[in-house]
């Protein structure tokens, strides 16, 4: 009887100690997998998870912006804002200091593996370059968060890594006599793009 008792305890002290290792490499697993993400993957899966509700971001000036992503790419996030006349914005993902999720937003981008998208996926492969190439074709106006600066205008020119800006006063379409100056800016220097 005495045997029995202790051949019991045994087993039960190597099922819990292995028990306990499974435990720890399903905990070292995850730490691995959540160091592999990146800051666009956890965008991405925000996106992905379909959440209509404004996640928050800062930018390096210190703006706050609410928007609700509608598209993220390879250095990019576009998407509708929650307040402001220029209801669009496109945000380099550079130019992020701060992802503020709510709950749900924060569940979603945890649950992201961090692997390559489709090869279909292709938003996921434009650059910036491209996507300000669009609105330069489409003559939009935008406005651009420089920092602490602010420029409006019609974008005329999109380069490898800059853009030229032809600024003049908001609600008025671009033609030479309302152009103040062109000047031209480094992708680098751009917070926001609102159009």
């Amino acid at each position: 009887m005495r045997w029995q008792n202790l051949f019991d305890d045994l087993e039960s002290q190597l099922e819990s100690e292995l028990g306990a290792e499974e435990v720890d490499l399903l905990a070292e697993e995850e730490r691995l997998r959540l160091g592999r993400l990146g800051l666009r993957d956890r965008i991405r899966a925000i996106h992905d998870a379909r959440l209509r509700t404004p996640l928050g971001l800062t930018v390096r000036g210190g703006e706050h912006v609410d928007i609700v992503p509608a598209a993220v790419g390879r250095d990019w996030v576009a998407g509708e804002l929650a307040t402001g006349e220029l209801r669009s914005a496109i945000i380099p993902l550079w130019a992020l200091t701060a992802i503020v999720p709510n709950a749900e937003q924060l569940a979603a981008s945890l649950r992201v593996e961090p692997a390559p998208e489709p090869p279909t996926a292709l938003s996921a492969r434009l650059g910036l370059a491209f996507v300000l190439r669009d609105l330069c074709r489409r003559r939009a106006a935008v406005e651009l968060l420089l920092g602490p600066e602010r420029a409006h205008g019609t974008i005329d020119r999109v380069g490898r890594d800059h853009l030229d800006l032809a600024e003049h006063p908001v609600g008025e379409p671009r033609r030479t006599a309302a152009v103040s100056r062109v000047r031209l800016v480094a992708f680098s220097a751009i917070d926001v793009l609102r159009f």
